[in-house]
C-alpha cells in the first residue's frame, strides 16, 4: 500500500523516444527507540507525512499503526513526485494511536523530523533524531527514511535481419520493414516501433534501434510481443509478408542470435507443405538501464557549487540605492536573490555544504590591485562558505572593503572551477559534478577567452549558470548559451555539449522565487545526465560495467 502525491503514423519509420514524466520517489519509514506513552503496554505508533504548501503543512498520507511497538518498520510507503528545481519541504510526524481520538492532535505526539525531499534523495537513506514540539529531543527516538526511484528506466536495444523473405514486388524483390506491437490488458495489439525500409532485398539488415522497455512490453519481459514484416509500397498498400510472437526475455536469452519463422497465417492454412515466409533473426538483444538524474543523485553523486560575483564599477556605488549591490531595508538585492534562489536548492546535494564564493572585477586592499578571481571572505587558501547563508553573509561583509572597478572578465573564474572539475576526470563512477553560478550586470569584456574556457569546460563534469541582473544588453550572454547554435571557440573548436544556461533576472522580478529557481535550474539535470552518459559512467552505487 502506498500514498501518492501528486501512435501510429503512415511514415516509413516510427520511433519511440524516452518517455518524459515526473520522477516518482517511494519513501520507506522506520523508527527506533520511540517514547512509550502507554501505561499497560508500549506505544502504538503511526507516521503522518505532510508537505508544505504556501507556508502551511498539508497532510499527504499515513502509515498503518504498529501495535505495541517502539521500533516500527512501517509497511505503508509514501510516493511523492520529485522536482529537482523546487524546494520540497516535508514533515514526518509520529503519533501514538488513541482509539478514542477523532482528530490528529488528540493522539499522543512522539516526535517529528522536517527536511526537504532533496536532502532525502541525496542521502538515499537518512537517519535522524526525532524532535518534540518544544525543540527538544524525543528521548532516544529516531527515524530512518529510505528513498527509491519508482520509474522503470530500462531500455532494450535490438539488432535484426531477415533471410529468404517472400518476394512481393513484380519487377523486383521486396522492400521489407518490421513493426513491433505489444499486447494490452484488453488483448488488443498496439504499435510500438516501426523500423526503416530496406529497399529491394529478401535478406535485409535493419539498423540497431533502442526503445524504452516500458514502451515495448510495459516493463514485463514475459509479456507477448508481436513482430510483423511488410513489403513497403509507395501507395500505402503495404503487403503483409509474415509475423511471429516472442518476448523480451526470449530475445535476450540468445547468446549469439536467435531465428524466428516468419509466418503468414493465410498461406499456412491454404498450403499443406507451407513452412514459412522466411526468417527474422534477432542478432543482438541487450536490456540495460537508461540512468536518470535521480539515479546519479541516489547513487551518491555530489553537486559541487561555486558562486562568482561581478564587482565591476558599472554596478554602481553599493551605498547608493541606485546600485545593483545596494542592500535594501529588507536585506536583499538582485545578487542576493539569485544566490538564494539557486543555493537553497543545490545545497541539499552537497553533504558538507561548504561552497567557494569568488568575486571578480574589483580592487582589493591593501595595494588595490584589480582581481578577477578572489575569495569574498578574503581567505584565498579557504574560500569556502558554510551553506548559502554563509555565502550571503560573506557577500554583505565584503562590500565595504573593496573598490568596484573592471573590466568584466569571466575566463579566470571559469578556469578556476574547471581546474577542480578536471581532477574529477579520473573518477570511474559518477561521483562529482561542478556547477558555477556567475551573477553579472553587464557586457562581457573577454569574450574570446571565455569562449575558449567554456569549450574546454564542456569536456568536464561542469555546468555554468549565468544570471544577468539589471537592465543591460545581454546579447553576448545569449550567445554563450548554446541553445540556438553550437558554441565555438575563437579557433573554431566546437563545444562537445551545451553547458551554459543564461537567465535574465529582470524577467522574474515580479515572479515568485520558485519560478526563478525553476528557470535557472531547468537545464542542469539534463546536463549532468548527458555528461555521465557520454563518459559511460554509472552511478557510484552500481557495479562496474
Amino acid at each position: 500500500m502506498a500514498y501518492t502525491l501528486g501512435s501510429t503514423t503512415d511514415d516509413q519509420t516510427l520511433s519511440v523516444g524516452p518517455q518524459h514524466c515526473v520522477t516518482r520517489v517511494e519513501l520507506s519509514v522506520t523508527a527506533a527507540s520511540l517514547l512509550d506513552r502507554d501505561v499497560a503496554s508500549k506505544s502504538d505508533p503511526f507516521c503522518v507525512l505532510f508537505h508544505e504548501v504556501d507556508g502551511n503543512w498539508v497532510e499527504l498520507g499515513r502509515t498503518e499503526t504498529a501495535v505495541n511497538n517502539l521500533n516500527p518498520v512501517f509497511g505503508v510507503k509514501f510516493r511523492v513526485d520529485y522536482h529537482f528545481e523546487e524546494i520540497q519541504k516535508l514533515r514526518f510526524a509520529i503519533f501514538d494511536e488513541d482509539k478514542c481520538a477523532t482528530q490528529l492532535y488528540e493522539h499522543d505526539f512522539l516526535g517529528e523530523f522536517i527536511c526537504t525531499l532533496g536532502v532525502i534523495v541525496s542521502n538515499k537513506k537518512l537517519h535522524r533524531p526525532l524532535i518534540l514540539a518544544n525543540g527538544k529531543p524525543a528521548g532516544k527516538g529516531s527515524i530512518t527514511i529510505t528513498a527509491q526511484e519508482l520509474s522503470d528506466n530500462r531500455i532494450i536495444t535490438l539488432t535484426l535481419s531477415g533471410r529468404k523473405l517472400d518476394k512481393k514486388d513484380f519487377f523486383g524483390k521486396s522492400d521489407p520493414y518490421l513493426e513491433f506491437h505489444k499486447q494490452g490488458d484488453d488483448g488488443k495489439w498496439m504499435l510500438v516501433h516501426r523500423t526503416e525500409v530496406i529497399k529491394n532485398t529478401l535478406d535485409p539488415a535493419w539498423k540497431p534501434f533502442t526503445v524504452p522497455l516500458i514502451s515495448l512490453c510495459n516493463g514485463d519481459v514475459d509479456r507477448n510481443i508481436k513482430v510483423l514484416c511488410y513489403d513497403y509500397d509507395n501507395d500505402g498498400g503495404h503487403d503483409f509478408i509474415g509475423e511471429f510472437q516472442t518476448t523480451a526475455a526470449k530475445m535476450s536469452e540468445a547468446q549469439n542470435s536467435v531465428e524466428f519463422d516468419c509466418i503468414n497465417p493465410k498461406k499456412q492454412k491454404k498450403k499443406k507443405n507451407y513452412r514459412n515466409s522466411g526468417f527474422i533473426i534477432v542478432k543482438s538483444c541487450k536490456i540495460t538501464r537508461d540512468y536518470t538524474f535521480l539515479d546519479y543523485i541516489l547513487g551518491g553523486c555530489q553537486l559541487m557549487f561555486t558562486v562568482g560575483i561581478d564587482f565591476t564599477a558599472s554596478n554602481g556605488n553599493p551605498r547608493e540605492p541606485s546600485s545593483l549591490h545596494y542592500i535594501n531595508p529588507l536585506g536583499s538585492n538582485e545578487y542576493l536573490a539569485a544566490i538564494l534562489a539557486v543555493g537553497q536548492i543545490i545545497q541539499d546535494y552537497d553533504t558538507d555544504k561548504m561552497f567557494p564564493a569568488l568575486g571578480f572585477g574589483a580592487q582589493l586592499p591593501p595595494d588595490w590591485k584589480v582581481s578577477h578571481e578572489f575569495a569574498i571572505n578574503f581567505n584565498p587558501t579557504n574560500p569556502f562558505c558554510s551553506g548559502v547563508e554563509g555565502i550571503a553573509q560573506a557577500y554583505s561583509a565584503c562590500l565595504p572593503h573593496i573598490r568596484f572597478y573592471g573590466p568584466t572578465n569571466f575566463a579566470p573564474i571559469i578556469s578556476h572551477v574547471a581546474r577542480f572539475a578536471a581532477q574529477a576526470l579520473q573518477q570511474e563512477k559518477a561521483a562529482q559534478y561542478f556547477t558555477l553560478l556567475i551573477i553579472t550586470d553587464g557586457v562581457i569584456s573577454d569574450m574570446d577567452e571565455t569562449r575558449q574556457e567554456i569549450v574546454q569546460a564542456s569536456k568536464l563534469p561542469m555546468s555554468i549558470i549565468i544570471i544577468g541582473v539589471g537592465n543591460a544588453d545581454f546579447a553576448a550572454m545569449e550567445f554563450l548559451d548554446g541553445d540556438a547554435s553550437v558554441l565555438r571557440s575563437n579557433t573554431g573548436e566546437e563545444a562537445v555539449r551545451d553547458i551554459v544556461q543564461f537567465v535574465p533576472f529582470r524577467d522574474f522580478r515580479n515572479a515568485p522565487k520558485e519560478t526563478l529557481a525553476k528557470s535557472i535550474l531547468a537545464e542542469l539535470p539534463q546536463q549532468v545526465t548527458q555528461y555521465f552518459k557520454q563518459r559511460n559512467l554509472p552511478p557510484t552505487n552500481t557495479a562496474p560495467k
